[in-house]
């Protein structure tokens, strides 16, 4: 997988088909994706279109699917392994919170509160394999970076991921064959590595130890999940 930035838009090209998440998602056929970068108070709702200016304004001309992401491309960071290239930028403004036990809420633990200035973020990663999968190969590709993201944030920050996460995922057609992605395959297990040494890199080049926030209440944005779901037993019959 190759990658350019240019006029804050990152372009990763090698894989032609692919699966994203977020608007505008789901699988495409394109020579290329992309992840730009927002300025701050970005309040744009024509994403399509706003995607297009930037692109053509960086000079990108291929069209595909593409991330947005408040941090500035200066911290996207890449990594290798095997069949795999991963490519991720890493922020913490908005971090979002799963608790095992929501009836544990502290008072003083509520989403919204703010601190110094801090870069605005989101975790995007693109991820490319020079495997050829098919769909659902192709889903499961983009559920095991997903997992290692969360692990990842989880082991680091404390966090699993923040409101705004995004993941596109992508193959050769004409690339040797895999039937599987998951995490005990060697595009999974390498999937993986990638995701985990990309992310981490990212967040070093933006934060020391003591400027990740340490809950919700630490950032400038984020949410806690506190409610309960109703747990049930499925039966046997309607």
């Amino acid at each position: 997988m190759n990658t350019i930035v240019a006029d804050g838009v990152l372009r990763v090209s090698g894989p032609d088909r692919w699966l994203a998440t977020g608007p505008g998602g789901g699988f495409r056929t394109a020579p290329a994706a992309y992840n730009v970068s927002v300025p701050e108070g970005f309040d744009r709702t024509d994403l399509d279109s706003y995607v297009t200016e930037r692109r053509e304004r960086a000079g990108f001309e291929r069209e595909g699917p593409a991330l947005l992401t408040g941090v500035d491309l200066g911290h996207a960071r890449g990594a290798r392994a095997g069949p795999v290239t991963v490519v991720a930028t890493a922020g913490l403004s908005n971090p979002a919170a799963l608790r095992m036990d929501p009836d544990a809420a502290a008072s003083d633990d509520e989403a919204g509160a703010t601190t110094a200035d801090r870069e605005t973020g989101t975790v995007n990663l693109l991820v490319g394999t020079t495997r050829a999968l098919d769909r659902g190969a192709l889903a499961t590709l983009l559920a095991t970076a997903v997992e290692a993201k969360t692990a990842t944030l989880q082991s680091l920050t404390g966090f699993t991921g923040t409101t705004s996460d995004a993941v596109v995922v992508g193959c050769h057609r004409d690339g040797e064959s895999a039937d599987f992605a998951g995490s005990g395959t060697p595009v999974g297990a390498a999937t993986r590595a990638c995701v985990r040494d990309a992310v981490r890199a990212s967040l070093d080049s933006r934060y020391t130890d003591r400027e990740i926030p340490g809950d919700v209440a630490d950032a400038d944005h984020g949410v806690r999940t506190d409610q309960r779901a109703t747990v049930f037993e499925p039966t046997d019959r309607e």
